[in-house]
């Protein structure tokens, strides 16, 4: 019997396991350095290496050569795996020098560096465990965090040492404090100089932010992990920067925003990019490294706020600034002074500069994702067919990444100087699935939407049971030209549902106005554009869809969504699954809260408008709470508070509680049947 597709997506980490990523291309072009796993169910991630001139691969490092214990994870990298998503094991990240000769990696606590032309590994003394260990540019020397210190190995002497340790249990050096790595996507604390002889280094202070408890009641022996959480309204951890010198110099880089955004070293300037609690100014500044003064090179503001986007900034080889900023409505690309994108493509991220060339993706329809170039006079498309590409670009040389609905998987190729494509192969698992989707647009706002239904249905031969499968938050999509997002909504349509997946406002790829359109109401128009999607796609498959029997499931954002549409609607909704959810915004975290809903000391009514608590004597359809009591994203405290809000008004729900399970539910077995034990209760429920 062949395996179900809830255990294979689950021992497949969703199918990217054996997926290529991680690439980096020498200066000359001549290889690329990537990760991937050595099958589609192996969870152990390997280096490699392909040569793009002879097209040979070769295995460079394989960690069970090595005899890590993948098990023993200090906590701190536990903790950067759960910002990052990261779902599988091994070599999950390396750091590499300018000339892709050397390498480095963490693994199982221990500091490794790999000579790239033979693949010998050599395991380095540390005085502890090791956290994101980086190479300075001329690989002579080694950076990493231990113990919240800042060590640098000298790879000459073999002589360890900390350039700067903790002056006590709350501070650490050169790591991204929570908010950065879940909210900025910033997952570094520090970067070093091109010459190898400095660093920049992030000091973090969490003694202003509130001690939170995660507690295992499955294990009531075991003491609740302590953990400091930066709740909307309370007080982030203290960052602060500074240059250190391998000579023992350090000097101070301050700055008076709340957040530090991003840094980045050249040979042109040392930056920083700053923000304002309110998020609605953005500063980019140059920073002298010898005396820690700072010049502000540009300063972005909105009413509402400002976007945090990718690879910026970057500088030409003339030093021209590279960055994307807000303009007439749309992500636009700036080099200089100048917006060299229309306001009609929404750039989503700058992936590299390449001497004077410019490689980022875009979007003009939202639900794509292609490559440009601007090099330095026009723009030029990278990818031509319909799909979402990501990629990399040095020496000459591109790594292109793409998925599309046409085709499994993901794709990847490297495109040589010649023209000459040389593919990197996939080894991820097939998913046995045929999909049935269909993009477009339904309702008055012309919502991007996905129509999922079963590939043993005739049209017209009968009314299908409707499943609402949103995410529907903010800064994030689920309507993709990808197969590998519609994998689990197919699965639920070959149980008997018609699946509808609609991206609404707030949702990126459409612009500013539809992106901010949320601002003082995280329910209201996520809401509202759920139930506009399900009546237009009712008008386009008249005899198919039953709105008698509409449900809804969601995880996260998706998970609130899923519980405010039966508690505000269920006169629409019949039965909710919910995963994870926000239900007290009060209860999340400072950086993606205030965002959108303001300060909740100031704007409290702003905070009750997007909050279940008020709707829970409301409930009247059958209601699936499920939470991870180990999530230290959205705390289990959401589900259990909400859960007592029900109880209190006598209304019936019901709870499924994950001992031991985060945010992720990366567990085989739990992700197995969660999706099973959800089915069953929307068949049940629905009738």
């Amino acid at each position: 019997m062949s395996e179900s597709f809830p255990r294979l997506s689950a021992r497949t980490r969703r199918f990217t396991l054996g997926v290529p990523r991680g690439f980096t291309i020498s200066p000359d072009g001549g290889r690329v350095v990537f990760l991937r796993t050595r099958s589609g169910t192996d969870p152990v991630t390997c280096l490699w290496e392909l040569d793009t001139e002879t097209h040979v691969e070769r295995l460079v490092v394989d960690p069970r050569t090595l005899h890590a214990d993948e098990e023993d994870l200090p906590p701190e990298e536990r903790a950067r795996r759960e910002r990052s998503r990261e779902a599988a094991g091994g070599v999950v990240a390396y750091a590499a020098d300018t000339a892709l000769t050397r390498a480095c990696f963490a693994l199982s606590g221990g500091l490794h560096v790999v000579d790239l032309a033979n693949g010998e590994t050599n395991r380095l003394y540390s005085p502890g465990p090791v956290i994101d260990p980086r190479l300075s540019p001329d690989g002579r020397h080694v950076a990493y965090v231990c113990n919240g210190s800042l060590m640098v190995h000298d790879l000459t002497t073999g002589h360890s040492r900390a350039l700067a340790s903790p002056e006590s249990e709350t501070v650490t050096y050169g790591l991204a404090e929570f908010i950065a790595a879940e909210e900025m996507d910033r997952m570094r604390g520090y970067w070093w100089s091109p010459d190898g002889d400095a660093l920049l280094v992030e000091r973090a202070d969490e003694a202003p932010v509130h001690v939170w408890h995660i507690a295992d009641p499955a294990n009531p022996d075991r003491t609740p992990t302590a953990q400091r959480y930066p709740a909307a309204g309370t007080p982030n951890a203290r960052t602060e920067l500074f240059v250190l010198g391998l000579d023992g110099s350090r000097v101070a880089v301050p700055y008076e925003e709340e957040y530090l955004v991003t840094a980045a070293w050249d040979s042109h300037a040392l930056s920083i990019v700053t923000l304002t609690r309110d998020q609605r100014t953005m500063r980019l500044f140059s920073v002298d490294p010898a005396t820690g003064a700072s010049t502000l090179v540009r300063e972005d503001t909105d009413p509402a706020w400002i976007d945090i986007v990718g690879g910026v900034p970057a500088h030409l080889d003339d030093g021209s600034l590279v960055w994307v900023a807000n303009s007439e409505g749309g992500h636009r690309l700036f080099v200089g002074d100048r917006a060299v994108t229309p306001p009609t493509l929404q750039v989503r991220a700058v992936l590299d500069v390449d001497h004077d060339s410019v490689l980022f993706s875009a979007s003009g329809d939202p639900t794509e994702i292609h490559l440009w170039t601007w090099d330095g006079h026009s723009l030029l498309p990278v990818s031509t067919r319909s799909g979402v590409f990501s990629g990399r670009m040095a020496g000459g040389v591109g790594v292109l990444s793409e998925q599309s609905l046409d085709d499994e998987g993901v794709s990847t190729t490297v495109v040589r100087r010649d023209g000459m494509a040389v593919p990197i192969p996939s080894f991820a698992e097939r998913p046995g699935l045929d999909l049935r989707v269909s993009l477009g647009r339904s309702g008055s706002r012309e919502l991007a939407t996905a129509v999922v239904l079963p590939t043993w249905y005739e049209q017209g031969s009968g009314r299908l049971p409707v499943l609402m499968d949103p995410y529907g938050g903010p800064h994030a999509q689920r309507v993709l030209n990808r197969r590998g997002a519609f994998l689990e909504s197919q699965w639920f349509a070959e149980q008997g549902f018609a699946v509808i997946v609609a991206d609404g406002r707030g949702t990126p790829g459409r612009g500013t106005e539809w992106e901010r359109a949320v601002l003082g109401d995280l329910a209201t128009p996520a809401l509202e554009d759920q139930i506009d999607a399900l009546h237009g796609v009712a008008e386009q498959y008249p005899d198919d869809l039953d709105l008698t029997r509409v449900a809804i499931r969601g995880w996260s954002f998706g998970g609130f969504l899923a519980a405010l549409a039966v508690l505000r609607r269920p006169d629409v909704f019949h039965a909710a699954v919910a995963g994870a959810p926000v239900t007290d915004w009060r209860l999340y975290d400072t950086c993606y809260t205030e965002r959108y809903l303001g300060d909740p000391g100031q704007q409290p009514e702003v905070y009750e408008k997007s909050s279940l608590f008020a709707d829970a004597a409301k409930l009247e359809r059958p209601l699936m709470l499920i939470h991870g009591l180990a999530d230290d994203n959205v705390v289990a405290a959401h589900t259990l508070r909400l859960s007592s809000a029900l109880l209190a008004a006598g209304r019936q729900h019901s709870v499924l509680p994950l001992s031991g399970v985060t945010h992720m539910t990366p567990q085989e077995v739990v992700a197995e049947n969660l999706m099973l034990l959800q089915v069953d209760f929307l068949k049940k429920s629905l009738g």
